[in-house]
This record gives structure tokens, sequence and C-alpha cells, in this order.
């Protein structure tokens, strides 16, 4: 029997740059959310390991060994036919790849009748999780947490739900490129203790604080970040516009669904290009569960 898991997008809300360590790897801390928007993983039985991969993204995805799904397949160490609809756009700073992985680590778990929880697999297999991606544990959670280190200190929160859309110009931007673009990598953490946010409106005025450290340098090595930011602070009821992870997709953020899908509909008729979306950010661990199992 097929089982099939959902693999949602994950969105940056901030993102500090705090450090460098002697390994090269950055520092971060960051408060990350997700989009009830994503890819799709169906798992069946196989001989051997195979991925096929379909979807309006699925064009230069690989199918091969070098794809996270088949590495975290590989982990797991089961025999499987994966199949993956691709529905976000690869390298976008939305964690595609990684939220593709967790959605394997999560449904071969539990068609193996294991615990697939997040806090079960990094319990387990926590540094081999983290070698896969830095995003790949968080995207275990599917729900809003803040990241720290580099990606292996994870806290859960109740962060209340906000309204966004997500925008992506089809421009792939190189990670390693923007962090060569950065000019300076220690810059302050958000504050220790998060103050109390009861809506959404709270949880704007926040972020509107904090920072994403690299959306200046994403600018640089890519122009037409500057021009989708433009396009979201232009939407009526956006309240706030920033880029995710490394970029190229960014959100705005709005008070209520109906403003942000509006938004989305207007920039998709002008930006017939863009890949764009729209939805409530905040806990989708109940979407991202396995099903059929």
């Amino acid at each position: 029997m097929a089982s099939e898991v959902f693999a949602p997008a994950k969105i940056n809300l901030t993102l500090h740059v705090t450090g460098r360590r002697e390994d090269g790897y950055h520092t971060l801390d960051s408060l990350v959310s997700f989009a009830p928007v994503g890819d799709l993983l169906t798992i069946s039985e196989g001989d051997g390991r195979s991925l096929r991969v379909s979807g309006p993204e699925a064009a230069g995805v690989p199918e091969d060994g070098s794809n996270l799904v088949v590495k975290a397949a590989a982990l797991l160490g089961d025999e499987a036919d994966l199949q993956l609809h691709k529905a976000l756009p690869a390298a976008s700073g939305i964690g595609g790849g990684s939220a593709d992985a967790a959605a394997t680590l999560r449904g071969m778990a539990a068609r193996a009748g294991g615990d697939g929880s997040a806090e079960a697999l990094l319990a387990t297999r926590g540094e081999q999780i983290l070698a896969l991606g830095a995003d790949v544990p968080m995207c275990l959670y599917a729900r809003p947490l803040r990241a720290e280190g580099i990606g292996d200190a994870l806290t859960p929160l109740a962060l209340p739900p906000v309204a966004a859309v997500l925008v992506n110009p089809r421009l792939q931007v190189s990670t390693p490129a923007v962090f060569r673009a950065l000019e300076r990598r220690d810059n302050t953490p958000m504050p220790a203790d998060l103050p109390p946010m009861s809506d959404a409106a709270e949880l704007i005025a926040f972020l509107s604080e904090m920072r994403n450290d690299l959306q200046a340098p994403a600018c640089a090595v890519q122009p037409a970040i500057h021009d989708v930011l433009a396009r979201i602070t232009a939407q009526p009821g956006c309240k706030l516009a920033r880029m995710s992870g490394s970029g190229a997709t960014c959100f705005g953020l709005f008070l209520s669904e109906g403003e942000a899908a509006a938004a989305a509909e207007a920039i998709a008729v002008v930006e017939p290009g863009w890949w764009v979306a729209s939805g409530v950010l905040g806990d989708c661990s109940a979407l991202a569960a396995p099903r059929g199992q």
C-alpha cells in the first residue's frame, strides 16, 4: 500500500547571521514557520530504491543519488519506490529539497512501524540528518520554531499564524555566492527572550524590528529580488515584505487571508512567469503527517 507525505515550504521570517565557525559553517538565529504549499511524496513498495520526479517544478530536479530524497531514504536503509510531485521551485530559499528529505524520513520511518516524529528521528540519527543539510532537522518539525547554531539548536514555538503571499521570480540564487557577498558575519542575534505575540499584528510588529542578513547580499547577487520585494510591498494590506533564506523567494505578510490571496492573484496577473502562492504560515505538522501507510 502506498503512503503519501506532504513536504511544506519552510519560511525564514527572520535570519540573523551571528558568526562563522572555524570549520566554515555560519551560525544563525532564525524564526521559521511553514506554509500550506509544498511538494508531495508518494512511497510504495519496491525492489531497490528508485525515484521519479514529476509536477510543475520538476524540470532539472535529479532523480539519482544526488537528490536529498534518495539520500534520506538510504539513511534509513529501506527499499522503496519514491514518487515526488514538485510544486516548490528548486534552490529558492524555502527549503524545498530539505522539506522533501524530511518527508522521506517521516514517511519511511512510519512505514517501518517506527516513530517518525522529529524528536525521535533526531534523537537517534541527529548528526546524520544534519549532514543532509542544515534545514532538514527544522523541516522534520514542520511547525514554527527558533533555529540557532548551524540549524542544530531548535526550539519549537507557539507563534501566531499569519497570512502570506510567496513570490519567486524563477531565478536561482547561489547560497555560497550570497554568503561571499555578506559584509558582516558577526551580526546581533534576536533577543534571548522573545516578546509575547498573541496575534498576527504583534508578530508582524516584532518581525519588522528584525532582519534577514542575507537579503542585501542576495539582492547584490540577483538584483531581480529588489523587483519582487517592491511588487509585494505595493500590494494593498501588505504589512511586511522580506526575503526567505538565501533567496530568491520573498514573502509578504498580511492581516487577513483574503488580502494575501488577492495579492497573489494580482502579482500573478502582472508577472505570469513568476511562481506565486498564498496561505497561512504556521503549524503544518498535521498536514505533514504520513497518510495511508
